[in-house]
Protein backbone atom coordinates (compact mmCIF):
# COMPACT_ATOMS: atom_id res chain seq x y z
CA UNK A 1 0.00 0.00 0.00
CA UNK A 2 1.13 3.64 -0.47
CA UNK A 3 1.42 5.88 2.30
CA UNK A 4 2.66 9.43 2.63
CA UNK A 5 2.64 10.53 6.71
CA UNK A 6 2.92 14.12 7.35
CA UNK A 7 4.05 15.09 10.58
CA UNK A 8 5.69 17.79 12.79
CA UNK A 9 2.59 20.40 12.91
CA UNK A 10 1.97 22.10 16.19
CA UNK A 11 1.51 25.87 17.24
CA UNK A 12 4.41 28.30 16.58
CA UNK A 13 4.32 31.99 17.25
CA UNK A 14 4.95 33.92 14.64
CA UNK A 15 8.71 34.24 13.53
CA UNK A 16 9.41 30.60 14.80
CA UNK A 17 10.34 27.58 13.23
CA UNK A 18 8.70 24.09 12.41
CA UNK A 19 10.27 21.18 10.80
CA UNK A 20 7.44 18.94 8.98
CA UNK A 21 8.40 15.26 7.82
CA UNK A 22 6.84 13.26 5.19
CA UNK A 23 7.73 9.30 5.02
CA UNK A 24 6.81 7.78 2.62
CA UNK A 25 6.66 3.85 1.05
CA UNK A 26 4.98 1.66 -1.33
CA UNK A 27 6.13 3.63 -4.75
CA UNK A 28 9.73 4.22 -6.29
CA UNK A 29 10.25 6.93 -4.46
CA UNK A 30 13.52 8.35 -6.57
CA UNK A 31 10.96 8.70 -9.63
CA UNK A 32 8.46 10.43 -8.19
CA UNK A 33 8.15 14.47 -7.78
CA UNK A 34 6.72 14.75 -4.07
CA UNK A 35 5.78 17.98 -2.81
CA UNK A 36 3.65 20.01 0.52
CA UNK A 37 0.59 21.63 0.47
CA UNK A 38 -1.60 23.68 2.53
CA UNK A 39 -5.38 24.17 2.50
CA UNK A 40 -6.66 26.43 5.13
CA UNK A 41 -10.44 26.40 5.76
CA UNK A 42 -12.28 28.10 3.16
CA UNK A 43 -9.61 28.28 0.51
CA UNK A 44 -8.45 26.07 -2.21
CA UNK A 45 -5.13 24.21 -1.90
CA UNK A 46 -1.84 25.41 -2.62
CA UNK A 47 1.23 23.85 -3.35
CA UNK A 48 3.58 25.15 -1.17
CA UNK A 49 7.25 24.03 -2.26
CA UNK A 50 8.05 20.51 -4.29
CA UNK A 51 10.98 18.18 -5.22
CA UNK A 52 11.67 16.72 -8.55
CA UNK A 53 12.82 13.03 -8.82
CA UNK A 54 16.34 12.09 -8.48
CA UNK A 55 16.93 12.55 -12.73
CA UNK A 56 14.76 16.16 -12.26
CA UNK A 57 16.78 17.37 -9.35
CA UNK A 58 14.83 20.86 -9.15
CA UNK A 59 12.35 22.19 -6.96
CA UNK A 60 9.13 25.27 -6.78
CA UNK A 61 8.25 27.07 -4.48
CA UNK A 62 5.46 29.43 -4.42
CA UNK A 63 5.65 33.31 -3.94
CA UNK A 64 4.29 33.18 -0.48
CA UNK A 65 6.85 30.98 0.97
CA UNK A 66 9.83 31.55 -0.58
CA UNK A 67 13.40 32.94 0.94
CA UNK A 68 11.36 31.23 4.34
CA UNK A 69 10.42 27.05 3.10
CA UNK A 70 13.24 24.75 2.51
CA UNK A 71 12.14 21.70 0.81
CA UNK A 72 14.68 18.56 1.33
CA UNK A 73 14.53 14.71 0.75
CA UNK A 74 16.25 12.07 2.02
CA UNK A 75 16.51 8.89 -0.14
CA UNK A 76 17.50 6.82 2.10
CA UNK A 77 14.82 6.88 4.62
CA UNK A 78 12.12 7.56 1.95
CA UNK A 79 11.21 10.94 3.64
CA UNK A 80 10.58 14.92 2.37
CA UNK A 81 11.07 17.46 4.69
CA UNK A 82 9.81 21.24 4.86
CA UNK A 83 11.84 23.51 6.40
CA UNK A 84 9.55 26.78 7.93
CA UNK A 85 11.54 29.64 9.01
CA UNK A 86 10.03 33.00 9.66
CA UNK A 87 6.62 31.63 10.30
CA UNK A 88 3.44 34.07 9.95
CA UNK A 89 0.15 33.77 10.67
CA UNK A 90 -1.22 33.44 7.36
CA UNK A 91 0.75 30.35 7.02
CA UNK A 92 -1.77 28.65 9.67
CA UNK A 93 -3.44 25.52 7.62
CA UNK A 94 -3.47 22.00 7.52
CA UNK A 95 -0.34 20.41 5.63
CA UNK A 96 -0.29 17.32 3.66
CA UNK A 97 2.35 15.72 1.24
CA UNK A 98 1.51 14.17 -1.80
CA UNK A 99 3.50 12.40 -4.78
CA UNK A 100 3.52 12.57 -9.17
CA UNK A 101 4.47 9.66 -11.21
CA UNK A 102 6.00 12.04 -13.82
CA UNK A 103 8.71 13.38 -11.62
CA UNK A 104 8.14 16.56 -12.49
CA UNK A 105 8.32 19.71 -9.24
CA UNK A 106 6.19 22.42 -11.20
CA UNK A 107 3.86 20.17 -11.94
CA UNK A 108 3.13 18.45 -8.72
CA UNK A 109 3.29 22.14 -7.03
CA UNK A 110 0.74 23.74 -9.81
CA UNK A 111 -1.93 21.25 -9.45
CA UNK A 112 -1.48 19.43 -12.82
CA UNK A 113 -1.00 15.98 -11.72
CA UNK A 114 -1.26 14.14 -8.47
CA UNK A 115 -1.07 10.34 -8.31
CA UNK A 116 -0.78 9.62 -4.28
CA UNK A 117 -1.51 12.57 -1.46
CA UNK A 118 -1.86 11.52 2.64
CA UNK A 119 -3.27 12.79 5.61
CA UNK A 120 -2.51 16.34 7.01
CA UNK A 121 -0.86 18.14 9.71
CA UNK A 122 -2.01 20.64 11.21
CA UNK A 123 0.14 24.36 11.80
CA UNK A 124 -1.01 26.94 13.84
CA UNK A 125 1.24 30.63 13.92
CA UNK A 126 -0.45 32.49 16.26
CA UNK A 127 0.30 36.12 16.03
Amino acid sequence: DVQLQASGGGLVQAGGSLRLSCATSGFTFDSYAIGWFRQAPGKEPEGVACIGSSDEGTTYYADPVKGRFTISSDKDKNTVYLQMNSLKPEDTANYYCAAESLGNDAILCLGYGMDYRGKGTQVTVSS
